[in-house]
């Protein structure tokens, strides 16, 4: 009877027992010590460091004297691209009919167009024609840039 007394016992205790509540989690470490006042650090008494022992002398050797960068070589221009070439008739209105380089003949169109103002002023890449340069551009009123060599190289010979 005792065993069964117990048992009854224990089973009521488990319905009668308050549900635990689940573990809170941890707040941050930050909030934690902002929220508490910050205790004085614990003074450690300081210990002996261990001698170091000397570095080892090393032969005196003389320093060799940084390097001086070395003057960089100038880049040696294609000699096809020094051949003097001679304008066609259209190109010669605007650069000039005297025999020039390809480099040359590309910068001379280049100075023709800034100094008209004939880049387009929302896309720089374009090229808009006057009335020399619509002949040089066979009949289109705007080019590519990048299609000037193309055109060019149409209108020379050597």
């Amino acid at each position: 009877m005792a065993t069964k007394k117990a048992a009854v016992k224990k089973a009521a205790a488990k319905k009668t027992a308050p549900a635990k509540a689940a573990p809170k989690k941890a707040a941050p470490a930050k909030k934690q010590a902002a929220a508490k006042p910050a205790a004085a650090p614990k003074k450690v008494a300081p210990t002996k460091a261990a001698p170091k022992k000397a570095a080892p002398k090393k032969a005196a050797t003389k320093k060799a004297a940084p390097k001086k960068a070395a003057p960089k070589k100038k880049r040696k221009i294609n000699p096809a691209l020094l051949v003097p070439l001679t304008p066609s008739a259209v190109l010669a209105a605007v650069i000039g009919n005297k025999p020039a380089s390809r480099p040359d003949i590309i910068k001379k169109v280049w100075a023709y167009i800034k100094k008209q103002g004939l880049q387009d002023t929302v896309n720089k890449r374009m090229i808009n024609a006057d009335d020399k340069l619509k002949a040089l551009f066979a009949g289109k009123t705007q080019v590519s840039m990048f299609d000037l060599a193309k055109i060019v190289s149409s209108n020379v010979s050597k």
